[in-house]
């Protein structure tokens, strides 16, 4: 009796026990699925994170590894904005007395190809920037505050990041990052990455502005301040070749100011260095951005016309003449003087555009010097050309 009694009770324990232990295998089996789920997520944001991190170091050597101004640019209002998935690119420079500007257009950098490009000359125009530089702005798009930053954008940001640039403690200018989700910038975000890219951006800024200043030095007249002889024979190879691609006329005008001599021996070499100084200043005033104005040496300089056949030529050669010849130039050391220019033009047309671009280069400047001294030969102060032959 007494062991069926505890048969009996083993038989109820078994019962009773085992919906549990059922129980049990069952809630770890939903909680191992679950902490797979988990970990699965946990991997491909972990895979996410990675690409992401991957893209950036490619950026970060895209932009340390720009070697002019306009690849930077380039990069950051492209790869930028495609490597962070950004609406809005824009970028603010300070550019006191407008030497970057003068710079980058005398290196024929055509600053209208960047509207997201601004430059300033006070650093007021930065706002709130100004006096406080040392954390990036970020929140809400406000029109009032915020619209100077964004001022080339067609569509306004929800949200935006304006992060300072700042070199040896001085404000150079601010990236300005933009987002039509209202959340993408908030001012509770961590900023380090952005301050990090920021830093890298001003550093690369610096970088590539000293070296085109180099170049830009190199490549200049130190009297004048315009192109020197290498540049504009360089220019002239390029635009050959452009002119040839794209099919269009070129024109060279080489000028030559009338009896200089008469100036450095009548009023001193001082005066003479003021004559060619404002001489260079008139021709430019009547050229454009995309021509080439150089000094060849001494008293002569040399005009490469883009897209300008013989009539646009013969046009701006005498607007030169006349900007020469009708006002007298004034001497730092002796009063006023006056003189006047020969030019002589050749053009390179688009039909004869053919062979070797180095002896077609040649052949355009010497064309040009030839009909300058023609003009010298018929009295000076005047304009004559010389026609290239036909190919045949």
């Amino acid at each position: 009796m007494v062991n069926q009694s505890a048969d009996l009770k083993d038989d109820m324990n078994k019962v009773i026990t085992k919906p549990a232990i059922n129980q049990s295998k069952e809630e770890l089996l939903k909680e191992n699925h679950l902490l797979r789920d988990q970990l699965h997520v946990f991997l491909e944001r972990a895979h996410q994170n990675q690409k992401i991190m991957s893209r950036h170091q490619s950026l970060d050597l895209k932009l340390i590894g720009s070697s002019s101004f306009r690849e930077l640019i380039v990069n950051i209002f492209t790869t930028l904005a495609a490597t962070s998935e950004l609406d809005f690119v824009t970028l603010t420079l300070v550019d006191f007395k407008n030497s970057l500007r003068e710079v980058l257009v005398d290196l024929k950098l055509d600053l209208s190809e960047f509207p997201n490009l601004m430059l300033i000359s006070n650093i007021r125009e930065l706002g709130a920037l100004e006096k406080e530089y040392s954390k990036p702005l970020l929140g809400a798009y406000k029109e009032k505050f915020h619209a100077s930053f964004f001022s080339a954008c067609q569509k306004k940001p929800g949200s935006i990041a304006i992060i300072p640039l700042v070199r040896h403690g001085k404000l150079i200018g601010c990236l300005n990052l933009g987002s039509v989700d209202p959340m993408r910038f908030n001012p509770v975000m961590a900023t380090d990455f952005i301050e990090n890219l920021a830093s890298i951006i001003a550093i690369c800024l610096e970088n590539v502005i000293n070296s085109e200043r180099l170049t830009y030095i190199g490549l200049t007249d130190a009297l004048t301040n315009v192109s020197n002889r290498r540049f504009v024979e360089q220019r002239m190879l390029e635009e050959i070749g452009r002119a040839r691609r794209q099919q269009y006329d070129i024109a060279c005008l080489y000028l030559d100011i009338d009896f200089f001599k008469r100036i450095n021996d009548q009023y001193g070499h001082q005066s003479g260095d003021d004559v060619l100084k404002e001489v260079a200043t008139r021709i430019k005033a009547e050229l454009r951005l995309s021509d080439t104005l150089g000094r060849f040496g001494g008293e002569e300089f040399v005009v490469l016309l883009v897209n300008a056949n013989l009539h646009d030529a013969l046009q701006v050669a005498e607007r030169i003449r006349l900007s020469i010849v009708s006002k007298p130039f004034k001497l730092s050391m002796a009063g006023v003087c006056n003189t006047s220019i020969s030019i002589g033009i050749s053009t390179l047309t688009e039909a004869n555009n053919q062979g070797d671009i180095t002896n077609a280069a040649h052949e355009l400047l010497w064309r040009a010097d030839r009909a300058l001294y023609d003009a010298k030969e018929q009295g000076r102060n005047r304009v004559c050309h010389c026609e290239q032959k036909t190919s045949t």
